[in-house]
């Protein structure tokens, strides 16, 4: 199985090390697992659509003028 490195924010492994009984590399490779499914699915819902990344953009751009607040 091959290994992986990666930093977290010193807050966070202050916080782990507290918790040596927890199989923290256990949880790691579920939450990757879990983010992986995510994005499966993702790719299976883009490959079907016809939505251009320009139509993307100018779709995110017009929900959030919508969402804007009016100032008066």
């Amino acid at each position: 199985m091959p290994n992986m490195t990666f930093s977290v924010p010193d807050e966070l492994h202050r916080e782990i090390r507290k918790h040596k009984d927890v199989r923290w590399a256990e949880i790691a490779r579920r939450a990757l697992a879990r983010e992986v499914s995510r994005l499966h699915i993702y790719d299976r819902l883009l490959s079907q659509s016809q939505l251009t990344e320009t139509d993307a953009i100018q779709l995110g751009r017009s929900i959030r003028r919508r969402e804007t607040p009016r100032r008066r």
